[in-house]
């Protein structure tokens, strides 16, 4: 059995549907007693409480790692360094067979940014006695979903990421829920490193194009100008604006990326925004 942490988001509903289509039976570890009665086995743990979290690890052959995003982390990130220290403490008393982790695009980055909370738990993670893979995942083309409200009323999406023309490393949620899922199957020794992106690149120009034909409209990108992020960021409601922007610019500059290596996905930016469409 394997054990599966942030099995409510996007990833971990796509990991949950490739493991239950391969008949792999898996424990969910959910913080919400209410949402465990979704599945067949589960566990009531919060990533920060060491005790509870290694008592739902135990027995599990291998555990799914899914650190939850937090996208406005107070400087020197106290809050992910917490709750990577209990993810570390719990898998050390656990002692499963092996442990594949969802990291990032950028995990590997020399400045910070939003994205070095991931690397520093490829740093912690990667000192355990158990074989560890980290799924390095591209930039998730789910994160449309934010843009399909203002192309359906305005034919405009507004774009940080720049020149609009710029292609980047973007994947679905799907590709990488079944990547998961046959890494949570495989053996290997010592830390492993796999990127996954999509089967092309991306740019904010072809997902206007791919929402446009979903919406039967003219979309088109527009650019945010790089000295309006931080006040748009406020009055958005956050605090600490400088590591989001920083990771934007990583992608802009191109010192986030990936090597010629990277795993490519089969799911297609077109059969993405046609699914969030109708959510919109």
């Amino acid at each position: 059995m394997y054990a599966i942490t942030g099995i409510t988001g996007q990833v971990g509903a796509s990991l949950a549907e490739a493991l239950r289509a391969a008949h792999k039976p898996f424990r969910a570890i959910v913080r919400d007693a209410a949402k465990a009665s979704r599945f067949e086995h589960a566990a009531i743990a919060e990533l920060d409480d060491t005790a509870a979290l290694a008592q739902a690890f135990e027995g599990a052959e291998a555990v799914f790692i899914l650190l939850p995003p937090l996208f406005d982390p107070t400087p020197g990130f106290p809050e992910s360094t917490r709750t990577i220290a209990s993810i570390k403490a719990a898998l050390a008393a656990a002692r499963p067979d092996r442990v594949v982790v969802l990291s990032t695009i950028g995990a590997d980055a020399t400045e910070e940014n939003l994205l070095s909370q991931l690397g520093h738990m490829e740093k912690a993670l990667g000192e355990l006695p158990m074989p560890v893979a980290f799924l390095r995942a591209a930039w998730f083309m789910e994160n449309s979903q934010w843009d399909v409200a203002q192309a359906r009323d305005t034919g405009v999406i507004d774009s940080y990421l720049q020149p609009l023309d710029r292609r980047i490393a973007m994947v679905a949620t799907r590709d990488i829920g079944q990547r998961a899922a046959a890494l949570l199957g495989e053996h290997w020794d010592g830390v492993r490193i796999v990127e996954l992106e999509g089967p092309t690149r991306t740019s904010p120009n072809d997902i206007a194009a791919a929402l446009a034909e979903a919406l039967g409209r003219d979309v088109v990108a527009r650019v945010v100008p790089r000295e309006t992020w931080e006040a748009r960021f406020r009055e958005q409601g956050m605090q600490h604006p400088g590591p989001r922007m920083r990771m934007v610019d990583g992608f802009n500059e191109g010192w986030i990326d990936f090597g010629p290596g990277a795993t490519k996905g089969v799911v297609t930016l077109g059969e993405v925004i046609r699914e969030l469409v109708p959510r919109g």
